[in-house]
């Protein structure tokens, strides 16, 4: 075949090909165009996504850290005495600010910020953190029912077997006992006891529900608690802790 011709025939072809595509295209114009359109918009919904979550971030994060200079206030008490080595004015003798004359002044002010921060973006990292000291302030004032609660929420929030889960989980159960819930306390030290979750430190829960059974009068279960803790984990620092008690 000439070569004249082998070039007609493939202009032909591509001739055909761009009529073909042409009515395909003309014949589903408007599926095309809904496709074309969804795939927009779904571009444009991921892309607002990571732009909000960026924006959600950063206005908790600010939350918090609001929060934080409350929290991490220095404490200088009225009976600081500026003329000896080493001590300051206390804060109410010079009116001072970001200071507080007690411990308790300081948790107070900074309770209604970090409970803004938890509630503002409540599964935010920035916001599990709050909620997390939110609940530790709480318990640190005396009020153990609402510190309960909330670190309830962040191990709900968190997840029991992160970090912050675990550490809600540890604060619950020290509120409990210490606001004489021991039944409460001994269920959940004995929940915690019995997970599989490796990063636990069994031998430290170990030691908390003995002391919780022993609070409780239960001593049967203290001492088998106890002796749980020796046989398993000989060389813990609680070992001897645990000897002690069952030899008292």
């Amino acid at each position: 075949m000439k070569r004249k011709a082998r070039h007609q025939l493939k202009e032909n072809d591509l001739a055909e090909m761009i009529v073909s595509a042409r009515a395909a295209f003309e014949a589903n114009k408007s599926r095309l165009t809904i496709i074309l359109l969804i795939a927009v918009v779904a571009a444009a919904v991921v892309g607002g996504v990571v732009v909000w979550r960026g924006n959600t971030d950063a206005r908790a994060e600010q939350l918090l850290a609001d929060a934080m200079v409350a929290f991490n206030a220095p404490v200088i008490p009225v009976t600081a005495d500026a003329t000896q080595p080493g001590e300051v004015p206390a804060a109410a003798s010079i009116g001072a600010t970001g200071s507080f004359s007690t411990v308790t002044a300081k948790l107070n002010a900074a309770l209604p910020k970090l409970k803004t921060a938890a509630d503002a973006y409540p599964d935010s990292s920035a916001g599990i953190t709050a909620r997390y000291h939110y609940a530790a302030s709480l318990a640190a004032v005396g009020k153990n029912d609402e510190a309960i609660r909330a670190f309830d929420e962040v191990a709900s929030r968190a997840g029991a077997d992160s970090l912050y889960g675990r550490m809600a989980l540890f604060g619950k159960a020290d509120v409990q006992a210490r606001a004489g819930q021991l039944d409460a306390a001994i269920a959940t030290w004995t929940g915690l006891a019995a997970s599989n979750d490796e990063a636990l430190p069994k031998d430290a829960i170990l030691m908390e529900l003995g002391k919780a059974y022993q609070a409780a009068g239960k001593t049967d279960e203290a001492r088998k608690t106890f002796n749980q803790l020796v046989d398993e984990h000989p060389t813990s620092p609680y070992s001897a802790e645990a000897r002690t008690a069952l030899g008292s």
